[in-house]
């Protein structure tokens, strides 16, 4: 295996690894703080937002355009780009029309103290589907960073952080209602940990499958995928969820900030090829 492998996987397990960072922090803060989940997930939309727009397309139209020109690399990269949006929203379909929606119900469980009884099934039921939906939407994460790691290790670097940003926040949605309902600590981190390792397990399959296929073209298209799954997750999932806080600016403050920590970022580890 080579170097870039090696280091993309470990890059890529590490974010995994977030989902029981994520899992455990949720044992300690009693009541979710809302405000600080409603920064963090509107800041990691605002990082993948401004990585989708200003690096990871423009990355990918730039290799595919030295196979279709100018012009048709913008049109593959734009298709590819789009295609991932829809993939992302048919996944998110199937995802809720078997489980239910996943998302911010850990905002009502604090309330009431009789969690155990009528609440417990729902609430388990609850956190195995975002669990499951969960994982399912870590597993192109895992290939995201992975690949873009094997191209260029300083543009996995942020959307890594950015990832893990995200895992933190979602990992709570999975942990506080399995504990809630089972009252178990470590089913609820085991659950968290398993579907944080999706990530690594992704890049593993597909680069199974796609390594005998890499090449500038094939990495072109995965960028433009990621790009238009990561601008996906962020407008239906991440900010969404983050508004769900008392004061909606909070999230959009949380968003610019993601995206000038972003910005500094770029300009400070930018590379020429």
């Amino acid at each position: 295996m080579s170097k870039e492998v090696v280091l993309s996987l470990g890059l890529t397990t590490i974010v995994g690894l977030s989902m029981g960072l994520g899992s455990i922090l949720s044992f300690f803060i009693k009541e979710t703080n809302k405000r600080f989940l409603a920064i963090a997930l509107s800041f990691s939309a605002g990082i993948m937002i401004y990585v989708s727009f200003m690096a990871i397309l423009p990355e990918g139209m730039e290799l595919i355009e030295s196979y279709f020109g100018e012009q048709g690399g913008h049109l593959v990269a734009l298709a590819g780009f789009f295609g991932g949006m829809l993939i992302t929203a048919i996944v998110e379909k199937l995802v809720h029309k078997f489980g239910g929606h996943y998302h911010g119900h850990d905002d009502h469980h604090h309330e009431h103290g009789h969690h155990h009884d009528q609440n417990g099934e729902h609430l388990s039921k609850l956190g195995i589907m975002s669990a499951v939906a969960i994982a399912i939407h870590n597993l192109p994460e895992g290939l995201a960073i992975f690949t873009a790691g094997l191209k260029d290790i300083s543009v996995a670097v942020p959307i890594a952080a950015a990832v893990i940003l995200h895992n933190i926040p979602l990992s709570i949605a999975i942990s506080v209602p399995i504990y809630y309902s089972t009252g178990s600590k470590r089913k609820a981190f085991l659950y968290s940990l398993f579907v944080g390792l999706c990530q690594p397990f992704g890049a593993i399959i597909g680069y199974l499958i796609l390594s005998r296929f890499f090449n500038d073209l094939v990495f072109g298209i995965l960028f433009s995928i990621v790009a238009g799954i990561m601008i996906f997750v962020s407008l239906d999932e991440l900010l969404p969820s983050s508004q769900r806080y008392e004061d909606h600016h909070i999230s959009v403050y949380g968003a610019i900030a993601g995206m000038i920590v972003m910005a500094l970022s770029m300009s400070i580890f930018h590379h020429h090829h």
